[in-house]
């Protein structure tokens, strides 16, 4: 079949759905700028800023979420870097930059503290919790919750400071416990001396507070975050805190306030040493025992606040606080401490790295009466808003000092020590070794010197006339006499007449160490000397004539070590005088006090002894004395040397010393002092009347002396 030339059509299949209808094409839209155009010219000029800010805005959020991405990493980057910087953490529970130092009394009592004193490493886990949860809800209640810095913290403290007109980082800080465990780590910074003038230099740059040092204490605490822990963290601040005292960690603090354990601590107490924590220095127990529990009872309220403490618990303890232990509370003697730690090897006692306990001849009963007897005199007997200071040295005649005070403030340290610092003029109180080189010469107390207007051309100064203090002048008089009434010409023949270079001697020799002027006013007390040097100069004088070198260290060891280190360093040297005449000397001295310038220092029922001071213009005042037990020196005046108003050696002084000595010696038996009282010379008998032709020629008509009585007087202008 013929197709006639056409193409077969296709066999496909019939469509089983209608075809769908093709959907006639839209008509272009305006090109996008023209609708742009028209959108703006629609928007007028509120649109403008509206765009404007828009845009704005878009760009601040997209550079702040960039800056942040970017601080973060640099953030996230320094504390990885910190905490692989970061050592174990056994290594930082003891971080003292010095040891301690513990001071027993004569009988092996503790009665001072020095240096760092750390009681040993405690753990979170090991201190008591009331201690836990108190220093927590005093010191960052949120500590279980930040990741090291606590933000809100910070926002609140610069609140605060704002509104009470500071500057932001000036006052409170916002610093949780790990940010204070940063500080007191110096931020990993270890003590180096090349680089810091000291270690005092050293812990105020650590305290340094700028933005910079704020940034770095963030990273430091977050690293420690990631290393340690909470309970870690909280374990190295408990052991580093400072807590007033001299101790740093809870468990020195625990045993320094109450002697016990800081794993029994209960809460009263527990809320006093956290309460220590925002100023140590200031709210110690120790200093002001009031304000301690006042901040106590604040911590209290914190805990109970936080649901630490139940009411009942809280008022129980609030109304019974917490109070020092016997043996922190009669702790005293701050003056002698700060002697003694001066007075050893620097290496053991203010540069010690090791924990040194030093065994003192402190008696702390000498030591309280000597405080509560000058307390006595200045309440009763000096005018109010008087400045006059006191110092008083009590001591053994071997020179082991008992008690000592070195101020009106009687139980502080760190402060200047009059006892053992100032260097005074010595007055009168200088005369006994004047009269000590007369006797070891073979004068008698009974030998004869006037006392008459004198004068002496003294090269380069002229023209010397001494005077007494009453202004009149005794004629013949012994020396006994002269040195009872304390009269300045006898005392200034007797020195010539000896030899000055002699007196020189002695007063060196028994212990006088400052220069001393070599003039004729040396018998008047003109040089200078120190209230322990003198007072041990009259020690040597009780003990027969022989030198004495005051000390207060008996023995020096390590803690945990039996055989001390090193041990006294002064007690009897070598003899200045003979026995003899340091006993007739004593007899002298011992008519001053019965009946001379220091009948005020007198004991009822008790032989005593001692010589009174005023120096020139009474710019110092002394009484210096002793009975068969105890020597002591008492010396007043002002700091600037302004002249004291009515006062002589034989005043104040005087009644200080018979109060202390009256205190002293209160319980012990009377005992008679080492005194040899000279015998008066035996008359000469006359001859039997001779033959005129044999008789020799009279003298004037004057009794015989003995040589010695004729040298004197002939020396010292007698008839």
């Amino acid at each position: 079949m013929s197709t006639s030339g056409r193409k077969p059509k296709r066999l496909v299949a019939d469509r089983r759905y209608p075809k769908k209808p093709v959907a006639k094409p839209k008509p272009k839209s305006a090109p996008r700028r023209k609708k742009k155009v028209a959108r703006k010219q629609r928007r007028g000029l509120l649109g403008w800023i509206a765009a404007f800010f828009g845009w704005i805005f878009r760009l601040v959020f997209k550079l702040t979420v960039s800056a942040a991405i970017v601080a973060a990493l640099i953030i996230g980057g320094a504390v990885i870097y910190v905490q692989s910087t970061l050592p174990e953490f056994e290594t930082l529970l003891d971080g003292r930059a010095r040891g301690s130092v513990t001071l027993l009394d004569r009988d092996g009592d503790v009665f001072a503290m020095r240096g760092d004193q750390f009681g040993g490493i405690v753990t979170a886990d090991s201190v008591s919790p009331h201690l836990k949860n108190a220093v927590i809800a005093s010191e960052d209640k949120r500590f279980y919750r930040h990741f090291g810095v606590s933000p809100r913290g910070i926002a609140s403290a610069i609140r605060i400071n704002m509104r009470e007109g500071r500057g932001p980082l000036q006052g409170h800080g916002g610093s949780t416990i790990t940010q204070q465990t940063s500080k007191l780590l110096c931020l990993g910074v270890v003590y180096d001396p090349a680089e810091w003038e000291d270690e005092k230099a050293y812990i105020q740059d650590c305290r340094r507070t700028s933005l910079s040092r704020k940034a770095k204490e963030a990273i430091h605490s977050m690293a420690m975050e990631a290393k340690y822990g909470k309970e870690q963290i909280l374990s190295i601040y408990l052991n580093r805190a400072y807590m007033g005292g001299g101790a740093y960690g809870a468990e020195a603090a625990a045993r320094r306030y109450f002697s016990k354990s800081a794993a029994t601590l209960n809460p009263a107490e527990s809320a006093m040493i956290a309460g220590l924590l925002t100023a140590p220095t200031r709210l110690a127990p120790t200093s002001n025992l009031q304000r301690s529990q006042d901040r106590a009872a604040t911590v209290l309220r914190l805990m109970n606040e936080q649901g630490y403490l139940s009411d009942d618990e809280t008022k129980f303890y609030q109304d019974n606080p917490a109070i020092l232990s016997n043996e922190a509370e009669t702790q005293t003697g701050g003056y002698f401490a700060d002697w003694v730690m001066q007075s050893g090897p620097d290496f053991f006692t203010q540069d010690t790295t090791e924990d040194v306990v030093i065994r003192t001849t402190l008696d702390q009963r000498i030591q309280a009466a000597t405080e509560a007897a000058v307390r006595k005199v200045f309440e009763e007997k000096v005018r109010e808003g008087s400045k006059a200071q006191v110092g008083v040295v009590v001591m053994s005649a071997d020179g082991a000092v008992r008690g000592m005070v070195g101020g009106r403030r009687t139980n502080v340290s760190g402060v200047f020590n009059r006892a053992t610092q100032a260097v005074r003029q010595t007055g009168s109180a200088f005369k006994p070794f004047v009269y000590a080189t007369a006797l070891e010469l073979g004068y008698s107390p009974l030998d004869v010197v006037i006392d008459e207007p004198f004068c002496m051309n003294i090269p380069g100064s002229g023209k010397w006339c001494p005077e007494n203090y009453t202004n009149r002048f005794e004629g013949r008089v012994t020396l006994t006499e002269a040195l009872k009434h304390s009269l300045n010409v006898p005392a200034v023949k007797v020195s010539e007449s000896v030899g000055r270079d002699l007196v020189l001697r002695v007063a060196r020799d028994f212990g006088i160490v400052r220069e001393l002027q070599d003039t004729p006013a040396l018998a008047l007390g003109a040089s200078e000397a120190t209230l322990l040097e003198m007072t041990g100069a009259y020690a040597g004088i009780l003990n027969g004539g022989s030198s004495v070198t005051p000390y207060g260290l008996i023995e020096l060891r390590l803690r945990g070590e039996q055989d001390p280190l090193m041990g006294s360093g002064g007690g009897i040297g070598e003899r200045v005088i003979q026995q003899g005449a340091a006993q007739q000397l004593i007899w002298m001295m011992e008519q001053v006090v019965s009946d001379g310038t220091g009948r005020r220092a007198a004991l009822p029922g008790r032989p005593a002894a001692g010589k009174t001071g005023t120096s020139q213009e009474a710019r110092d005042a002394w009484f210096i004395g002793f009975t068969a037990d105890y020597v002591t020196g008492v010396w007043m005046g002002y700091d600037d040397n302004t002249p004291l108003q009515g006062v002589t050696g034989g005043g104040l002084p005087a009644d200080i010393w018979q109060e202390v000595m009256l205190r002293v010696h209160d319980g012990l038996p009377e005992r008679p002092l080492p005194l040899l009282e000279p015998q008066k010379p035996a008359p000469v008998p006359q001859p039997a009347p001779a033959p005129k032709q044999q008789q020799a020629p009279k003298r004037g008509g004057a009794v015989a002396e003995t040589v010695l009585q004729q040298l004197l007087r002939d020396i010292l202008g007698g008839n």
